[in-house]
Formats: structure tokens, C-alpha cells, sequence
């Protein structure tokens, strides 16, 4: 099974976490913030991971290095899992509706790190904690972890809530298949060149 365990301490958080990417949905995530717990289990949830991932944060100043940090983690462990990315279906895209929000997913584990991110987001904040502003820095961080091109485009919504949400729906049905391994090719590396860096 491909799993990887991750400790990140710096002056702003300490984070424990332990991914296994052929799971089944399980989640234990403790992260001081509501509202990024409940989109990280629907991430997992729908992306069939499991994570056990516990932070803490400096909370008391805002969410973003709690936010940012966790991103980077998670997407290290996907990077250490997926070794030289041999097997992986590489390319994954979902197109996700929640009630009047529609947003669209795309990935390519390409070695490449960057994020494209087109949200409308109306409100500031979800919660008390959580600034949407976030929601890009979280991407941003994820894909240059994981060396990825993640693109996240809005194609309809009004309700913060339910936008990000599509967000963390859709990624982690679009990592899922983006992760799976090809059977057609299970030990091949999936680029032309050879290798994905």
C-alpha cells in the first residue's frame, strides 16, 4: 500500500499526519478550525484516502499558516507515497455540482507545481476562522508540494459554503483518479520522458 507519515514542526505549527492513499475515507483530522476539518474529511472522504492528521496551530493570530502548513503536509505525503509516479493514471478532472454551486477540478501530477484558481467567493469569511481567501493559498501550497498542476475554476455559485465545498468535493475525487493506478500500464511512468521531476 502506498502511505507515508509526515512531522512538520515549525514556530507557527507542529503537524503529525499519516496518509495512506488506498483507503477507503477514513479520517481523524484535528486542525483547530472547524470548517477546515469538515473540508479535509470531505476531501478525503470522496477522494477514498485515508489521513490521520493533527495541528497545532497559531490559531490565535488567523488560520493561514495553520491552513498553508497543513497543505504543504498533506501534499508532501502524496509526493512520498507516489515515489517516481510509476503506475499513476497521472491526469484526473471532476466536475462537481452542491446545490447552486458547480466547480470544476482538474489535475496533472506533472512534476510541475502550480495553481490556477477562479472562485468567486462572496463572503470573507466561513466561520469565525476561516478567511476564503484560503482557499487559493491551500492549493497553491498542495500543488507545489506534490509538483502538480491543479486548476479550479467556478462556473456557477452564490453560497461561499457551498463553493468551497465543491472545491474539496471535486479535488479529491479528481486526485482519486489522477492517483489510481493505470492497469493497463501499472509499471510504467506516464510521460514521454521517462520520468515525472
Amino acid at each position: 500500500m502506498r502511505k507515508a507519515e509526515i512531522i512538520r514542526n515549525t514556530s507557527e505549527t507542529k503537524i503529525q499526519l499519516a496518509l495512506t492513499i488506498d483507503g477507503t475515507g477514513q479520517q481523524k483530522i484535528k486542525t483547530g478550525i472547524g470548517f477546515l476539518d469538515h473540508m479535509l474529511e470531505l476531501f478525503v472522504r470522496h477522494g477514498r484516502f485515508d489521513l490521520e492528521l493533527v495541528c497545532d496551530g497559531d490559531i490565535e493570530v488567523d488560520a493561514h499558516h495553520t491552513t498553508e502548513d497543513i497543505a504543504i503536509a498533506i501534499g508532501r505525503a502524496f509526493s512520498d507515497s507516489l515515489g517516481e509516479r510509476r503506475g499513476i493514471t497521472r491526469y484526473g478532472s471532476f466536475l462537481l455540482p452542491m446545490d447552486e454551486a458547480l466547480v470544476m477540478t482538474a489535475i496533472d501530477i506533472s512534476g510541475r507545481g502550480m495553481a490556477v484558481v477562479e472562485l468567486d467567493i462572496p463572503s470573507e469569511k466561513i466561520g469565525t476562522q476561516f478567511d476564503t481567501e484560503l482557499v487559493e493559498e491551500f492549493f497553491i501550497a498542495f500543488a507545489r508540494e506534490l509538483g502538480a498542476t491543479i486548476h479550479l475554476h467556478q462556473i456557477a455559485g452564490k453560497n461561499s459554503h457551498h463553493i468551497v465545498e465543491a472545491c474539496f468535493k471535486g479535488f479529491g475525487r479528481a486526485l482519486g483518479e489522477a492517483v489510481a493506478i493505470n492497469q493497463a500500464a501499472p509499471d510504467e511512468i506516464p510521460s514521454t520522458k521517462g520520468t515525472i521531476n
